[in-house]
């Protein structure tokens, strides 16, 4: 049976604003790097060399940093199934599907568009749930392939990436800065304090908009399979297992966090400001409330 999720209108309004900020304040940024004198030529190329690597390219540089890979059907039959199904119930391509062997607990979706998008699961989740807590998850990672975030965080991402390359390559370097700047340093502290700046508030708009694309995804998963309870109880036995893996685990797959359904990080406390997940207890309490309005 086909299930419509209907477009996200909050997601919509904040991929949108989002997007719209950080390209204000790259603008903003590349106008002082002019005023500057470094060259616009520098700039240019960077930029676009860097944009085509991360659009074609960027998933398979994910996949490969978590150590993921693609699996068959005769390997994987029940986990091809449960794609291939929810997918069909979407309407999207069957995305291709990986798993990553490692003992944390998580799945993630990459892809620059549905006929692109590939699926990974870790061995640890295969372990630890049953077919409808698993088939809650795959639905949250399919509802970010449909609602294409995956891309949109890409492209965000890929902003900061260029902003901290063309200021670390001027500085260490000097290239596209003139004699005087080289000279006094003005030009390269200038520099260094926008770039900080311009890191920090893209810190705060691309983790404030990663945090909505999670709920966004739980929703997603709720309608697709009608049990918003099965991801609540996928998502409580993800955290309870994290606890007890070890950091150098976690720390493997912390490159791909924000993109996975649960973040893979150490033991440390984060401030929920600087989380790209929200708060388990919050996630928990949205689901629940689907679970009621369903039941209406």
């Amino acid at each position: 049976m086909k299930k419509r999720i209907g477009p996200d209108i909050g997601l919509g309004v904040r991929m949108f604003m989002t997007m719209f900020l950080l390209a204000l304040l790259y603008a903003v940024f590349i106008y002082i790097l002019l005023r500057l004198d470094v060259s616009v030529l520098v700039i240019g190329l960077v930029a676009a060399g860097l944009l085509l690597l991360q659009y074609f390219y960027s998933d398979q540089l994910i996949l490969m940093s978590v150590g993921a890979r693609e699996v068959s059907e005769q390997e994987y039959p029940e986990l091809h199934a449960i794609v291939e199904r929810l997918a069909q119930m979407v309407n999207i391509p069957k995305p291709k599907v990986a798993i990553i062997d490692t003992p944390v607990p998580n799945a993630l979706a990459t892809g620059r568009n549905p006929k692109h998008a590939v699926v990974a699961v870790t061995r640890g989740i295969l372990q630890i749930l049953d077919s409808r807590e698993l088939e809650a998850v795959i639905a949250h990672e399919l509802s970010h392939v449909l609602h294409r975030d995956t891309r949109v965080m890409t492209m965000a991402s890929f902003f900061a990436t260029i902003a901290s390359f063309i200021t670390q390559w001027g500085m260490w370097f000097g290239i596209g800065f003139d004699e005087r700047d080289r000279r006094d340093g003005n030009g390269f502290a200038i520099v260094l304090l926008v770039s900080v700046l311009v890191w920090l508030i893209s810190f705060v708009l691309i983790r404030t908009l990663s945090r909505y694309r999670e709920y966004a995804a739980d929703r997603g998963s709720a309608i697709i399979t009608g049990e918003p309870m099965a991801l609540a109880s996928a998502l409580i036995k993800v955290s309870g297992r994290m606890q007890r893996i070890p950091d150098a685990d976690l720390r493997n797959l912390q490159g791909a966090s924000a993109l996975m359904i649960f973040p893979a990080i150490s033991r440390d406390s984060i401030m929920e400001l600087f989380s790209t997940h929200p708060s388990l207890e919050h996630r928990i309490r949205k689901l629940e409330q689907i679970a009621r309005e369903l039941t209406k």
